[in-house]
């Protein structure tokens, strides 16, 4: 009986689950709602993800996840379990998977130890342990054993990871705490300054998703959204604008762009020759916000493409790395 693989891309927005021979078979929302009193979970994923800000008093809805690794031990270990249970289905009893889990590549060797843990208590057989941008690198279907560099931006929802890659490992990397969530923050701060209007982090997402930018769009695109004015205290709809949003999100895709700018530099001039030949790969589901090839390409003068199903590739190269690790050994 072939043994059951599963990669795991334990983000802090979502998680996904890869399993062998059948891909990407689940993606739900890092999050779990619990009573306060009884500490009994409720829900977990999509259906705890529309509790975010809408729970009665006893109820909590939150991500046990900050930043890629884990806040909340048990809770993390409940929803590890409860996803990898309904990714695998009936199988999961009696064929205990070996599991791959992607960290932040700035994780310290106790928030790995405790992701692995997690891991091991919630069913697997056997876990490996990856950082993100190798797993990003390997799902976007680069030969990370070459002998040549190859530059990896991964814009997850609570992390940011660059590295340069090259000969199955990464030579220089970055891990920034900025990234998806700390898009939607900017959106939830500039309204309030400029409209006095307060808006959920889901509204701010909708804005991120729809009409988001960081680069000017070649024309200027409005959606109307409706939150809480500051001064009246009731209901209000404004309309926003994508050049309004490219404003709003300067300052974090900002730092990202910087710290792209800090691992070139330290980068060894011969892969730092591969990459301005073969360009800057951007993975994650930051990825897909508008205008973030053309943002990289024009500060670093690199050809800069975002890689197929940005969001997926990081589950799925963890699910390809135990046959990576196989072939090393």
């Amino acid at each position: 009986m072939a043994s059951l693989d599963v990669g795991i891309d334990l983000g802090t927005a979502n998680i996904l689950i890869y399993v062998r021979g059948r891909g990407v078979v689940l993606r739900e929302p890092a999050v779990i709602a619990y009573d306060k009193e009884s500490e009994k979970i409720v829900e977990m994923g999509e259906e705890a993800r529309l509790m975010l800000g809408r729970t009665p008093g006893n109820l909590v809805a939150i991500r046990p996840l900050k930043h890629g690794v884990i806040s909340d031990y048990t809770k993390t270990e409940k929803m590890l379990k409860y996803f990898i249970k309904k990714a695998i289905g009936r199988n999961f009893f009696g064929r205990r998977p070996r599991i791959c889990v992607s960290v932040p590549s700035g994780a310290t060797e106790v928030e790995r130890r405790a992701v692995e843990d997690a891991t091991y208590d919630a069913g697997a057989r056997y876990v490996a342990v990856v950082e993100e941008p190798i797993a990003a690198a390997i799902g976007s279907g680069i030969d990370i054993l070459r002998p040549v560099g190859n530059m990896i931006v991964d814009i997850g929802g609570g992390t940011t990871d660059i590295a340069v890659i090259s000969m199955g490992g990464a030579v220089v990397t970055q891990s920034l705490k900025c990234a998806g969530d700390d898009f939607d923050d900017a959106i939830v701060r500039f309204v309030r300054k400029k409209y006095n209007m307060l808006i959920g982090d889901r509204s701010a997402e909708e804005i991120k998703l729809n009409i988001g930018t960081c680069y000017k769009r070649p024309e200027n695109i409005a959606m109307d959204i409706r939150g809480r004015d500051l001064i009246t205290g009731l209901p209000k709809t404004i309309t926003i604008t994508s050049d309004e949003t490219e404003e709003a999100l300067r300052e974090p895709t900002g730092q990202i762009v910087e710290a792209v700018h800090g691992v070139l530099e330290r980068t060894p001039p011969e892969l730092a020759a591969d990459i301005a030949d073969r360009g800057i790969v951007l993975t994650g589901g930051g990825a897909l916000l508008h205008g973030f090839e053309q943002l990289i390409e024009e500060k670093m003068g690199i050809a800069t493409m975002t890689a197929e199903e940005p969001e997926n590739v990081v589950a799925i190269g963890t699910g390809k790395y135990i046959d990576f690790l196989e072939e090393q050994d």
